[in-house]
């Protein structure tokens, strides 16, 4: 960063008169040391600990006229919208616990998929009217993604904010989604996970965190990767990144009574009986599952994808069939055949045999 630049950074946050104590906090948050910075500004020292910056910010805009920032929108909320069908349970209420309080308090949420990690977050912010901002995390994504970068706009050099520095400045909920996949890229966020924000090099500006920012974090694994290669591409995750979440929250799956009434209301009760046999099937092959018996479960999210697909096809064979084509031969053979011994209004060899007509 130029001398120049720094001067009109540290002008905007300071004013003329900068202590060493203001230098030293800036260096730190920038990532150089104070020795370094005080060598910078070296001609501008007025006193034992005081510099004077006698060159004024708007001396300096010339630095930004080829830069355009492209401001928020006033208008665009992002409240997500209540979902009538959505049902609490496990550690939801805790969740919104924290999101009420308006704190900053990193949360960092495991889970085996499709049992409405994601979900439930979204459903806690919506019922307590807070923005959340949604990142989908890939071993791909790097600072450039999160936090801003330049585009070309109409020929021009163009500053666009990245999703934190949205969230940050909008006091929003920042959700990492399948944080696990993250490469070691993800450790431009130490010190936003600090609660300190973001110092954006490219641009000069800090941006500190509004009231009601912080962070959820959601993954399928501990950040520890997938010793059983369940979850292809979770990595291990830096253990300095994983302490900046003071608590995290184990999701499973809910229990017979909650899941049924997810279903049902995926259902529209069009068809109770047939929700209470699909909870039931569920249920019987997670539990061969943590036995060891299969590879594979049905999960929550699931069985809302069977209920929705009745309700458009009419038929529980046919819903249940298209659902779990996702699986490998043997293991969809094995599901739809005990799904015939729990519903006896569903023939196994039909259900197999049947040429699906989509």
């Amino acid at each position: 960063m130029s001398k120049n630049l720094e001067l009109c950074t540290l002008q905007q946050r300071f004013g003329n008169t900068v202590t060493s104590s203001q230098l030293k906090e800036y260096a730190s948050e920038i990532g150089i040391s104070y020795q370094t910075i005080t060598k910078k500004l070296l001609n501008y020292k007025s006193g034992r600990g005081i510099w004077t910056l006698d060159q004024q910010v708007e001396q300096l805009e010339h630095i930004y006229s080829d830069i355009e920032i492209i401001p928020d929108q006033e208008d665009v909320t992002f409240v997500p919208q209540k979902d009538p069908g959505f049902v609490p349970f496990g550690n939801f209420s805790d969740l919104k616990k924290v999101l009420s309080s308006k704190q900053f308090y990193p949360i960092f949420i495991t889970g085996l998929s499709g049992n409405g990690k994601t979900f439930g977050v979204e459903q806690a912010c919506a019922q307590l009217k807070q923005e959340m901002i949604r990142v989908n995390i890939t071993i791909e994504t790097d600072e450039d993604d999160l936090i801003g970068g330049f585009r070309l706009q109409d020929g021009n050099t163009v500053w666009h904010n990245g999703p934190v520095v949205d969230a940050l400045e909008r006091g929003a909920v920042l959700l990492l989604d399948e944080i696990d996949l993250a490469s070691n890229k993800i450790m431009c966020l130490q010190s936003v996970l600090e609660g300190r924000g973001v110092f954006l090099k490219k641009i000069g500006k800090y941006v500190r965190p509004s009231a009601g920012f912080t962070v959820v974090a959601t993954a399928n694994t501990k950040g520890k990767g997938s010793d059983d290669g369940r979850f292809i591409g979770t990595n291990v995750l830096n253990e300095a990144f994983l302490e900046r979440f003071p608590i995290t929250f184990e999701q499973e799956y809910p229990s017979e009574k909650i899941e049924l009434r997810i279903v049902s209301n995926a259902m529209e009760e069009q068809d109770l009986e047939f929700s209470e046999k699909l909870v039931r099937w569920a249920q019987v092959i997670r539990k061969t599952f943590f036995d060891g018996g299969v590879d594979e479960v049905i999960s929550t999210r699931r069985l809302v994808h069977i209920a929705k697909a009745y309700k458009i096809f009419g038929k529980r064979n046919k819903a249940i069939e298209i659902c779990v084509n996702r699986f490998d031969a043997d293991t969809k053979q094995s599901f739809l055949e005990l799904y015939s011994k729990i519903d006896e209004t569903v023939d196994d060899v039909e259900i197999v045999d049947k040429q699906t007509t989509v």
